[in-house]
């Protein structure tokens, strides 16, 4: 477990969070009462921590044979616009039908419940790829499935009618990579702690070779293999996509760029610890070229400059881990993985300003 998430960040009344030095991330007592409002479940809860707590907080909450995910903020202070569970609730419910998300039960921004706004999600079933791949998928058959699964999960994102879904205003359909360039350029700002020149030079490359957008799309923002959780049985089939936190409206073709960026072909050097999931170095799996030949093939659209697009989303990763570090400083967290990201924003700076300049 994550020292993001410890055992008193669940408490059971908000007199036992006033009384608490550390906020906690969880009060049960008024937890319960919201969801027997909504029908969802009965008598006491019990929460148990699901992945590592290192952006938003993810519980699963039991009660008798109800199972529910819940999903809120990490402890302030936060970056500007970051973090936002209830924008991710509404473009997942707006998607429900259309993508491959999980249903959303209960939504409350009202901070007295549990000390922050929340959703409650249905429980899926499956199996979430990082360091292995289950048995059953674990050939070069289905594991080139599972590739394309990934890919055609991600046109059927960017094919979702938006409009007729109700994200009119969600985000602006046009000008989005301009708006990318501005607001991590302003985070970086907000969350620098040293200089580090060649974020700077990567922003400004960036700026003076800003291709053109496709029409808009939702755009999902950290769409990779590790946000989605696979049936565990043949054959490879992707059963719903998480972490929405960064969706909103715009160039689709930078979904597809941060996929490749995080994507590990088979003949890579070794990332260490930005490797985040190497499993897709084995036979099978789908090289970088290729999933951008099956999104091009199924989506209609074509990939203008994936240089560019893999610039920004390494670009725009150096700006969060910066942020993860500033919380850091400030004591918000005591978070081990975020705490050794210090050389990791010069190492990925230096791998940004080569990939800018035409390298791997």
């Amino acid at each position: 477990m994550s020292a993001e998430i410890a055992p008193d960040d669940i408490v059971a009344t908000l007199e036992e969070a006033r009384a608490n030095d550390r906020e906690p991330l969880l009060v049960t007592r008024s937890l319960e009462a919201f969801l027997d409002e909504r029908g969802l479940g009965a008598g006491p809860l019990e929460a148990v921590p699901v992945g590592e707590g290192h952006s938003n907080v993810t519980y699963r909450i039991t009660r008798g044979d109800l199972e529910v995910i819940l999903r809120r903020p990490p402890r302030g202070p936060l970056p500007p616009s970051a973090h936002d569970v209830l924008r991710e609730a509404r473009v997942m419910r707006a998607l429900e039908g259309s993508a491959r998300v999980p249903r959303i039960l209960a939504v409350s921004d009202d901070d007295s419940i549990i000390g922050a706004p929340f959703y409650v999600m249905e429980k899926v079933e499956g199996h979430v790829i990082t360091s292995e791949i289950p048995r059953a998928l674990d050939t070069p058959a289905q594991r080139r499935r599972l590739s394309e699964e990934l890919v055609d999960a991600l046109v059927e994102i960017h094919a979702a009618d938006w409009q007729g879904a109700g994200l009119e205003g969600f985000g602006r359909p046009t000008g989005y990579l301009e708006r990318q360039l501005r607001r991590f350029g302003g985070l970086w700002e907000h969350n620098r702690t040293r200089d580090v020149p060649e974020v700077e030079r990567v922003g400004a490359w960036l700026g003076e070779h800003l291709p053109a957008s496709p029409p808009a799309t939702v755009v999902h923002g950290d769409f990779r293999l590790g946000n989605t959780m696979l049936a565990p049985e043949a054959p490879a089939r992707v059963k719903a996509v998480f972490d929405w936190e960064m969706a909103t409206i715009g160039d689709p073709l930078a979904d597809v760029g941060y996929l490749c960026t995080l994507w590990v072909d088979r003949d890579d050097p070794p990332l260490g610890r930005f490797e985040l999931s190497g499993v897709t170095r084995q036979e099978g799996f789908l090289r970088r070229e290729e999933l951008v030949a099956r999104y091009e093939e199924r989506s209609g659209r074509s990939m203008t400059d994936i240089r560019w697009y893999r610039t920004l989303a390494l670009w725009k990763s150096i700006v969060f881990m910066q942020g993860n570090l500033r919380r850091v400083a400030s004591g918000s967290t005591d978070d081990p993985y975020l705490e050794a990201f210090g050389d990791g924003v010069l190492e990925l700076a230096r791998r940004a300003e080569a990939m800018a300049s035409g390298g791997p």
